[in-house]
């Protein structure tokens, strides 16, 4: 399944998609290559264009950079995460089944991206985007990794902190290296 179809499809249906995912055997490595990657350029283009409409070409080639380095990094920390913290939830241990839950849980922020050209609203549907993502991986973790219904919420609630933790270490620490010479 192409990148375009799986991201539709994740999106518009869930909960019967994520039991087509399950008979897939993806490793991590094809995980972030075939999809992740791919799925990073939609925030990096629009990264940035909107460097170029309202601040510089330097901003948004530096911006576009952070958003694809930052998917990467986050998609296998949170891999790593969620198979590492799989034994405390009662749930399987699979560094690939963790990586389709990571990747694939991250559609819909990517995707609400693209309205990040227009200032305000922006903001409001990549937050809207992360709801859903966490929506999706609640979806998702119980097929993907075998976790019984009563572990599920806290798994993802952990699993979810640990990502934002890691976003905003990551956004913080590229914005400073990359972002601040834009501004002195």
């Amino acid at each position: 399944m192409n990148v375009t179809d799986r991201a539709k499809s994740i999106l518009l249906s869930p909960k019967t998609e994520w039991y087509i995912i399950e008979t897939e055997h993806t490793p991590v490595s094809t995980m972030l290559t075939s999809y992740v990657i791919p799925l990073s350029l939609i925030p990096a283009a629009f990264a940035l264009l909107s460097g170029l409409l309202y601040l510089t070409i330097g901003f948004g080639i530096a911006s576009a950079i952070i958003a694809i380095i930052t998917a990467v990094i986050n998609f296998y920390i949170s891999t790593y995460v969620i198979d590492a913290l799989a034994p405390t939830f009662n749930s399987s241990k699979n560094i690939n089944r963790s990586a389709q839950l990571a990747g694939y849980s991250y559609t819909p922020t990517a995707v609400a991206s693209i309205l990040t050209l227009i200032p305000v609203l922006g903001g409001l549907a990549v937050f809207a985007g992360a709801v859903y993502a966490v929506y999706i991986m609640y979806l998702g973790i119980g097929p993907m990794k075998n976790t019984p219904e009563d572990k599920q919420i806290v798994y993802v609630v952990v699993v979810i902190f640990v990502q934002l933790v890691v976003y905003f270490i990551l956004s913080s620490i590229f914005s400073a290296l990359f972002l601040r010479s834009f501004f002195y």
